[in-house]
C-alpha cells in the first residue's frame, strides 16, 4: 500500500488521538505528513516525539488559518496528495436542548463541519492536480445518538452528507470518503496532561461484537487504505469502524 515516492498528506487534529495515529501510519507507509492542530501544547509534544512530521498551527474553523496552513504544506512539500479532516470537538453531552446555547451549537458546527468544508475548499486545487483523495472523520453519532448531543450529532451527520457531496463535485480527479469511528480508546494517545492508561473493564470490551474496544490504529488502518491506490474505485462512502456496535440490537430485560 506504499504510495509513490514524494506523496504528501495533511492530517487535521493530528497532534493527538486518531489524528496522530493516522499521521504516524501514513508516515510509516511512506507519505510525507503534515499535522495541523490548534492545541499548541499537543502540537509541541507531537513535534518533539515525531520530528519527521511537519507540525502546523491550524484552526480549521478559521478560514485564514486554514489557508495559511495549506500554503505552508505546499511550500514545504511542493504538492499535496491527501487530506485527512479529523479535527473537531468531541461528543460530550452539552445538556438539555432547552439550555443549549447558540454559541455552543455554532462552536461545534464550526469545528466539526465547517472545518471539513474549509479544508476541502483550500486543498481542492492541489488535490485535483495530484488526482488525490480526502478522508473525513465523522462518527457513529451520525447514525445514532444519546440524549443531549444535538450539536455533535448534527455536525457529524453533516460530515457524512458533505462527504458524498464533495465526491460528486471533486470527481473524477479527487476521491472523497469518510470514516465513522465508534468507541475508540484514545486516552493513551492524548497529550501528557490528559493522558490516561488505566485499563478498561471486561464489560467495556464485551459490549462490542468483536470483543474489544477500538484503538486509534484501527481507524488509521482504514484511513490509510482509503487514501491508497487500492481504494481507487471507492468514493462517496461512509465506513463505520465500531466493532459492530451499530449493528447490535439492545433490549432492556
Amino acid at each position: 500500500m506504499n504510495p509513490p515516492a514524494g506523496r504528501a498528506a495533511i492530517v487535521t487534529g493530528g497532534a493527538q488521538g486518531i489524528g496522530l495515529a493516522s499521521a504516524l501510519r501514513l508516515a510509516r507507509d511512506g507519505w510525507r505528513v503534515a499535522i495541523g492542530d490548534n492545541d499548541a501544547e499537543a502540537r509541541a509534544e507531537a513535534r518533539a516525539a515525531h520530528p519527521a512530521l511537519l507540525a502546523l498551527d491550524c484552526d480549521v474553523s478559521d478560514e485564514a488559518s486554514v489557508a495559511r496552513a495549506v500554503a505552508e504544506v505546499r511550500a514545504a512539500f511542493g504538492r499535496l496528495d491527501a487530506l485527512v479532516s479529523n479535527a473537531g470537538i468531541t461528543g460530550a453531552a452539552t445538556g438539555p436542548l432547552e439550555t443549549l446555547s447558540l454559541a455552543e451549537w455554532n462552536r461545534r458546527i464550526g469545528a466539526n463541519l465547517t472545518g471539513v468544508f474549509l479544508m476541502a475548499k483550500h486543498c481542492a486545487p492541489d488535490l485535483r492536480a495530484a488526482r488525490g483523495a480526502i478522508v473525513n472523520v465523522a462518527s457513529t453519532r451520525a447514525l445514532q445518538s444519546e440524549p443531549h448531543t444535538e450539536a455533535y450529532s448534527a455536525s457529524k451527520g453533516g460530515v457524512v452528507a458533505l462527504t458524498h457531496a464533495l465526491a460528486m463535485s471533486l470527481g473524477p480527479q479527487v476521491r472523497v470518503n469518510c470514516v465513522s469511528p465508534g468507541w475508540i480508546d484514545v486516552r493513551a494517545w492524548r497529550k501528557r496532561a490528559r493522558r490516561d492508561a488505566a485499563p478498561l473493564s471486561a464489560e467495556d470490551h464485551a459490549q462490542h461484537p468483536v470483543g474489544r474496544v477500538g484503538q486509534p490504529e484501527d481507524v488509521a488502518a482504514m484511513i490509510a487504505w482509503l487514501l491508497s491506490d487500492e481504494a481507487g474505485f471507492v468514493t462517496g462512502q461512509n465506513f463505520v469502524v465500531d466493532g459492530g456496535m451499530t449493528r447490535k440490537m439492545i433490549y432492556v430485560e
